[in-house]
């Protein structure tokens, strides 16, 4: 792996703390993925679906492979070295996340199969337990279908309100109008810190004190922020904050949720079987502290390893420098598209991370994506597991270009030749 120069006296375990040097080598970590190495139907590939998955540095493929190779076993009840080896090497994860989003323990991260079931357990969770019929859960019209569904579920289970904030068609969601949703029913709100369809960032932080002032609590789908942008839950005050190890060029099958010490503390277990127990009788269970008692059975442990080589990965390079880089390729891809008479910007909120989705005249988005992708050019085409977003806009399905700490200008030129080659077929 090609690893970037760190400028930084601070100890090794002050990683995180360190600053970067400010240019940015956009080829230099674009040599760490393996994959952009290749040709598609003939010509470079030129990856524009980070915001469904990342690709994975080299880093982060070897330390799976080693750990496999050299100290793979179950965790956490084993007296062998493989197996403490791997318990180590596993919780030593839970440090680098907390350390990551600026969390205040490690037993406030818990680890999941991913985004979505991190949410479906604090609504199966806390939910459940602190909430009943005619209560209130405020959600924006920009969700993700993995922060609707879990929340219907449960409004079936148990007579919640699900309550829905505006977006205006620019893609903004107005502090103005989170304010007339709350009411005194208002329990929770939950939103995505980033969309994952027009990259509009929200405004967290007043979100979050809006409903604190509610005596509500704040859940934040990180799913397309902590990849982008520098997270820091105590700054924002978040009570859950959640996002997916495959977004943060980790691999899949592997989430995290972020929960204040003292809310995980009175949640009960989300599932049932090994590691969770304190004891087991046949007349009674006990169960372990968090974040172990929503940790049932053998987790996903080489996933854990993966995710913890891709966060020290990113953090290295510097999330405040990833950041400006994917500003600078928005700024860029914003004003080449728009140049483009045939081709509408879906989203133009002030504040946007490094999304563009996009319509284009007589050509279907699926048409768009075919066409593309025989050029080599690899974008999201779809509802984008957002359909009352699309309702609300007024359109079926967009092209999506969503970008990485490996996007450069080149691949947004080549994105516009592409599309100049989708107006030739449609007009």
């Amino acid at each position: 792996m090609n690893k970037p120069e760190i400028i930084c006296a601070a100890p090794e375990d002050e990683l995180f703390a360190c600053a970067a040097p400010s240019s940015y080598n956009v080829e230099q970590y674009r040599a760490d993925f393996p994959a952009l190495n290749q040709q598609i139907h003939g010509h470079p590939l030129v990856y524009l679906d980070t915001g469904a998955s990342a690709q994975k540095p080299r880093m982060v493929i070897d330390a799976m492979t080693r750990f496999l190779e050299n100290d793979y076993a179950n965790i956490h009840r084993g007296v062998h070295e493989l197996s403490q080896r791997a318990t180590d090497k596993y919780e030593a994860v839970r440090t680098t996340v907390r350390r990551f989003i600026n969390a205040e323990y490690d037993d406030e991260i818990v680890f999941t199969h991913g985004a979505t079931e991190a949410i479906n357990l604090v609504a199966q969770t806390w939910g459940r337990k602190n909430l009943k019929a005619g209560d209130e859960i405020l959600i924006t019209a920009l969700e993700h279908h993995a922060n609707i569904v879990p929340w219907q579920m449960l409004r079936d289970q148990i007579g919640i309100e699900l309550k829905i904030i505006p977006v205006t068609q620019q893609g903004e969601v107005l502090l103005e109008n989170v304010r007339k949703a709350i009411t005194p029913r208002t329990k929770l709100m939950a939103f995505a810190h980033v969309s994952n369809v027009l990259g509009t960032i929200l405004p967290v932080r007043e979100m979050v004190e809006m409903a604190h002032r509610a005596d509500a609590l704040a859940l934040i789908d990180g799913c397309q922020a902590a990849s982008h942008m520098p997270v820091d839950v105590r700054d924002i005050n978040a009570d859950f904050y959640v996002f997916a190890g495959h977004k943060v060029y980790g691999p899949t099958g592997i989430g995290e949720i972020y929960g204040k010490r003292e809310v995980l503390a009175n949640m009960p277990p989300y599932q049932g079987g090994g590691d969770m127990i304190a004891s087991v009788t046949f007349a009674e269970t006990t169960y372990k502290e968090p974040p172990h008692r929503f940790e049932a059975g053998t987790p996903p442990i080489t996933e854990v390893i993966g995710l913890g080589a891709a966060i020290e990965y990113i953090s290295t390079i510097g999330m405040a420098r990833i950041a400006r880089h994917e500003d600078d390729i928005l700024a860029y891809a914003t004003e080449k598209l728009s140049r483009i008479n045939s081709l509408r910007i879906i989203g133009v909120a002030k504040q946007k991370s490094g999304i563009i989705s996009f319509v284009m005249e007589h050509a279907h988005p699926h048409d768009i994506g075919t066409i593309l992708d025989r050029h080599g050019v690899a974008v999201r085409a779809g509802h984008h597991c957002a359909q009352p977003l699309m309702e609300h806009l007024g359109i079926g399905s967009t092209a999506r270009a969503s970008f990485g700490l490996y996007t450069n200008r080149a691949d947004i030129d080549a994105l516009v030749s592409s599309i100049e080659k989708v107006r030739e077929i449609f007009g």
